[in-house]
């Protein structure tokens, strides 16, 4: 049993940010129920991949893609239509019951159905209700949609990210949904402390989480580099605004990552590349001496990286313990004996599709073990099972299916 059991989770979120906090609450072991439309469901079900097929993995009667694959493992699916006054009264039901519930409507959004959290907690004085948006609940922006893309730029994320404007570069989104995903996370972190406090004080309470907040929040030492000295970051490409070198250099047959943290590494790279004359050279003695000459630096090292392999030079540097490594794609990273060390990559048993392969979470406890025991749910395909759990009789399901409130299960 993992060492959230016990904990019931109503997941009203669809895409990333709020799946991926109910996914990781689900491996940890709480019963997350996702709530989407019938007929519909989380819009992702529908995205196909950017790769050579469209991201989607038959399940004999329609698909289940790639994307929410990713973000919905542990769950169980109910379809309920909440815009109908009897699949309001489904939720406040279940609502009762429940310790947390997961929203990313957009602000006041749910006011409309009865279930936002000021309704919700005078059916359920101790749940805790995290909401995510894209701006927060107060504030000019709070009623825009909030879109990871949108909010990697406004949050200051792409002015860091991408090759210099001096080498032709421009500003880059990351390669994932990172605001998203971070949020996930940060909703993850601030629900186990909300339900911390519930069980010291019987207290439920209401969790405001923004895209942007979260993004400007993880900008770290970025952040401080602006208010401390009230310079502007720039973007470097793959360079280190502080460490000098701390970027990548091409090599004989591919690229390499260098990230020489002190200057004991610096020198011990200049040995193991056959040019200590370089160590003595005042222009770079120091970290700080590197920052300042860091063109020159760079234009001195690129030709000496280029006459060996990448592998050459991971083997020569980590012999000599200077921190290195290669670029992998990603065929290259789940073909890594680390991360197959790891098992990182595991399969979960699918009723129509067999098995479908999923990413494990990266929590490793030596008491507890996480939960890697639902595949991401079909749509409805709980529906009945949790109502029937929560005191519906077959009578009254049968008649929600025939009114069209919820749908049958598809298994």
């Amino acid at each position: 049993m993992g060492p959230l059991a016990g904990i019931k989770i109503l997941d009203m979120s669809r895409v990333l940010a709020g799946p991926w906090a109910g996914q990781l609450l689900a491996d940890l072991g709480a019963d997350v129920i996702k709530v989407e439309r019938p007929g519909v469901g989380d819009d992702t079900r529908n995205w196909g991949s950017a790769g050579n097929g469209n991201g989607k993995q038959d399940d004999g009667e329609g698909h289940e893609s790639a994307y929410y694959l990713a973000a919905n493992r542990g769950k169980r699916s109910i379809t309920v239509d909440i815009g109908a006054p009897e699949g309001q009264e489904i939720i406040r039901r279940l609502a009762k019951d429940v310790d947390i519930i997961i929203e990313n409507y957009k602000v006041g959004g749910l006011a409309k159905y009865g279930l936002d959290y000021d309704a919700m907690k005078v059916v359920n004085p101790a749940i805790i209700y995290c909401s995510i948006t894209g701006f927060g609940q107060d504030g000019p922006y709070a009623a825009r949609a909030g879109y990871d893309f949108i909010i990697q730029g406004l949050g200051g994320m792409m002015s860091i990210t991408g090759e210099s404007d001096d080498a032709g570069g421009g500003p880059q989104k990351v390669g994932v949904a990172i605001s998203d995903l971070t949020t996930g996370l940060y909703s993850t972190i601030a629900i186990l402390a909300a339900i911390r406090h519930r069980d010291q004080t019987g207290e439920g309470q209401y969790i405001d989480m923004a895209l942007l907040d979260v993004t400007v929040g993880m900008l770290a030492n970025q952040n401080m580099n602006y208010l401390v000295d009230g310079i502007v970051p720039k973007r470097l490409g793959n360079a280190h605004p502080n460490i000098v070198p701390y970027q990548t250099f091409g090599t004989k047959d591919g690229h390499i990552i260098l990230a020489v943290g002190n200057d004991r590494q610096f020198r011990a790279l200049l040995t193991a590349a056959g040019h200590e004359e370089m160590i003595v050279d005042e222009r770079w003695l120091t970290n700080n001496d590197r920052v300042t000459h860091r063109v020159e630096l760079e234009e001195a090292l690129k030709p000496i990286m280029m006459e060996r392999t990448t592998h050459e030079w991971v083997e020569a540097l980590e012999h000599a313990h200077v921190p290195c490594g290669p670029i992998n794609d990603i065929a290259d990273t789940f073909a890594d004996p680390q991360v197959q060390a790891r098992g990182l990559k595991i399969e979960l048993d699918h009723p129509q599709m067999g098995t479908v392969p999923q990413v494990k979470t990266p929590i490793k406890y030596s008491k507890t073990e996480l939960e890697y025991n639902r595949a991401p749910p079909m749509l409805g395909a709980d529906t009945v099972e949790v109502l029937k759990e929560n005191g519906w009789s077959d009578e009254d399901i049968s008649g929600y299916i025939a009114r069209g409130i919820i749908t049958q299960n598809k298994i």
